[in-house]
């Protein structure tokens, strides 16, 4: 199993911070280093920035959203960036959710598997130089009846095949993903639910693609927080506002995918009185009523003993890729997670 660094949004003021993580994190080996993107900073220029300043460390994007880019412009941003970091680049990619593909991009959040499906075809034949046509229920290539050619990427990649990986949460986008995908993108997984909620999913897109899990890369994010382990109540409340935005206020309350996958792992009541609070603007009382089980089986807490035991748990379950999101308030915090990340992942016979 590897290990990865998701540095989440840039610009929230911790910038050169964030840089000095991806420095670190490839002179500890870590095998990549991911960035992402809402409504605020954009992850291919993050990306680019990072690539610059490292050497061998793998950049991925944790997501590209869907509906704020042409699949053309996808696969040429993808090219550029594999070009730039030396074959370094991982395209992640992702839908996000109604209110940002609405509210931001102006892009309706409808029938999302078969538009995910019909990108990931066009970005891939553009990636591969083939001439682009396409006749789809949500692109059409050339345009018919203006003076639009089929036209075909003008520079050569790095690679023949660039890594391409979905953000999958809910069965239907998790199948979806095993059968297209390379890999996929995975938030709030606890081992002990993976099978279920998750890779079962996945293992049935494989099967139907004719294809096993082998090469596939499953690659949760994990918060990361070391103490000792008398203080994971305290280690789990530096979390509660982070799960509390997720289950309780990322998405409608008919759309929210991270609620529904709480509700799978078994906490359907706690995950609609986190939502009832949370979209109520009672964000305390939302981030109060997590359950801290919640928090501990979704994030690494404790000693590094007992992070290399749930490291082996993720092992064990099918994860290929951790991915890491160190907490702390200073760089000396992120940075010491970090390396903790690296000893517990040695300690648990996994390097």
């Amino acid at each position: 199993m590897q290990l990865g660094i998701n540095l989440g949004y840039w610009g929230a003021g911790m910038d050169a911070d964030n840089l000095a993580v991806a420095k670190e994190a490839d002179r500890l080996g870590y095998a990549v280093c991911w960035a992402a993107e809402a409504y605020g900073s954009d992850a291919a220029t993050v990306l680019s920035w990072v690539a610059a300043q490292t050497e061998r460390i793998d950049i991925g994007s944790a997501i590209f959203q869907i509906p704020a880019r042409q699949p053309a412009m996808t696969a040429m941003t993808a090219a550029t960036l594999d070009s730039l970091s030396g074959g370094r680049f991982r395209l992640g990619l992702g839908v996000s959710g109604p209110q940002v593909s609405e509210g931001w991009y102006g892009v309706k959040f409808d029938k999302p598997l078969g538009r995910t499906r019909e990108y990931v075809d066009l970005v891939r034949k553009a990636m591969a130089r083939e001439r682009l046509t396409h006749e789809g229920e949500h692109w059409t290539l050339p345009l018919p009846g203006g003076p639009g050619k089929p036209l075909k990427l003008t520079v050569h990649p790095q690679r023949e095949h660039i890594p391409l990986y979905i953000a999958a949460i809910g069965p239907k986008n998790l199948e979806q993903t095993g059968e297209i995908a390379d890999g996929a993108l995975l938030i709030f997984p606890a081992a002990e639910h993976l099978e279920e909620t998750t890779l079962r999913h996945l293992r049935a897109g494989r099967e139907k693609a004719g294809k096993t899990m082998d090469g596939f890369d499953v690659v949760p994010t994990l918060p990361i927080a070391v103490g000792g382990d008398d203080r994971i109540d305290a280690l789990a409340d530096m979390f509660r506002p982070y799960t509390a935005l997720y289950v309780g206020g990322m998405g409608s309350p008919k759309q929210n995918f991270y609620n529904q996958l709480a509700r799978r792992m078994g906490y359907e009541k706690e995950a609609a009185e986190i939502q009832d609070k949370y979209l109520a603007g009672d964000k305390d009382g939302a981030a109060a009523a997590i359950p801290r089980q919640l928090i501990d089986s979704t994030a690494l807490l404790g000693s590094v003993a007992r992070i290399a035991d749930r490291m082996q748990a993720y092992a064990a379950a099918g994860v290929t890729t951790l991915t890491l999101s160190p907490a702390g308030f200073t760089l000396e915090e992120r940075i010491a997670a970090l390396r903790a990340g690296t000893e517990a992942l040695e300690r648990a016979g996994l390097a």
